[in-house]
């Protein structure tokens, strides 16, 4: 019996950057290897700054972008290259998004209940006006709202943390299994962004919803993650329990990221076209380790040969430090 619910096997997404007789290779993804248990509803993190891969990796688990290799398994199901509508239609059920920005989410000119009955609609899970009220307020009673409390009113009436938990409903209403939420506090205030979080702990603690949260923000990931995966230039270069790897880390890296965060850029959004900054560009292109122009614990073998995957005691660390080589 298959005990894995989301994997992704040696997932890999390679853009060509440039005109078509100079392009730029850039694997914005490189073998990504990470699974949620099927059992146990689980927080798993990606976590790293801007331009690490985090997003590449929600955009093709959720089938906007193809892998250039690999594959995502959904239990015993390869749904990387889904071309039937009613097998497109029964895996978005399954595993729904949560974007950044509420208010980009909601035409403000459309009632925000207008979204929720669509949605119902759409997937066929009400027959009749009746029933899809109930679907929709039972959706909004597991975020803490009700329908009578939306009902008529528009984006702009909203807070952001208000607006971000009538998204989330609205992502409930298939009953799915998986929530892939993209920096889903990044555009919240900071007085509300507990109150997201916590919303997302009660789904996965109470409610068996798993959750894919995306962040640069290492303080709610290690309140709300059970499992965190740290990106760096499209490598996961430590993998274990938020436990293991924010209280000891050991990759080079995530020892700097716990000290110093760079804010991501909240101009960013999930449809624009990659766009590389010069260090990017340069980290990117890196025969050897991808952190090695900044580490400060490299050696010689990290300019020229990438490291390979080290386990220690239920976590993996992709570092030289640790490999035989040292």
């Amino acid at each position: 019996m298959n005990n894995t619910l989301l994997k992704a096997d040696d997932l890999t997404k390679v853009y060509n950057l440039g005109r078509v007789f100079s392009r730029e290779r850039i694997v914005a993804v490189n073998k990504a290897n990470f699974s949620l248990p099927g059992d146990t509803p689980q927080i798993f993190t990606l976590a790293g700054e801007s331009g690490s891969g985090k997003t590449t990796v929600a955009k093709m688990i959720l089938g906007f972008v193809e892998p250039s290799e690999g594959k995502i398994l959904y239990g015993e199901t390869d749904i990387t290259h889904i071309k039937s509508r009613a097998q497109k239609m029964q895996f978005m059920r399954e595993i729904q998004p949560v974007f950044q920005n509420p208010f980009e989410t909601f035409n403000p000119l459309k009632r925000v209940s207008t979204y929720l009955f669509e949605t119902t609609i759409n997937f066929g899970i009400a027959a009749n006006r009746t029933e899809a009220e109930d679907v929709v307020n039972s959706a909004l009673e597991r975020v803490g709202l009700s329908l009578d409390t939306i009902r008529g009113k528009y984006p702009n009436e909203y807070s952001g943390g208000q607006l971000q938990r009538v998204s989330v409903a609205r992502s409930l209403i298939t009953n799915p299994s998986v929530l892939v939420t993209d920096e889903p506090v990044s555009m919240v205030d900071a007085s509300l962004r507990m109150s997201i979080v916590n919303l997302f702990k009660n789904l996965s603690q109470q409610q068996g919803v798993s959750v894919v949260y995306i962040t640069h923000d290492l303080a709610t990931a290690y309140y709300v993650s059970d499992r965190i995966a740290i990106m760096l230039r499209g490598n996961l270069v430590e993998i274990g329990t938020v436990q293991q790897v924010l209280d000891d880390p050991k990759h080079p890296y995530t020892q700097i990221l716990k000290d110093s965060v760079p804010e991501p850029n909240p101009d960013l959004r999930w449809d624009r076209d990659i766009a590389l900054t010069d260090l990017e560009r340069v980290e990117y292109g890196l025969s050897g380790c991808k952190f090695a122009g900044r580490c400060p614990k490299v050696m010689d073998v990290c300019r020229s040969e990438d490291p390979d995957y080290v386990e220690m005691a239920g976590r993996r660390v992709k570092c030289h430090l640790y490999g035989e080589t040292v």
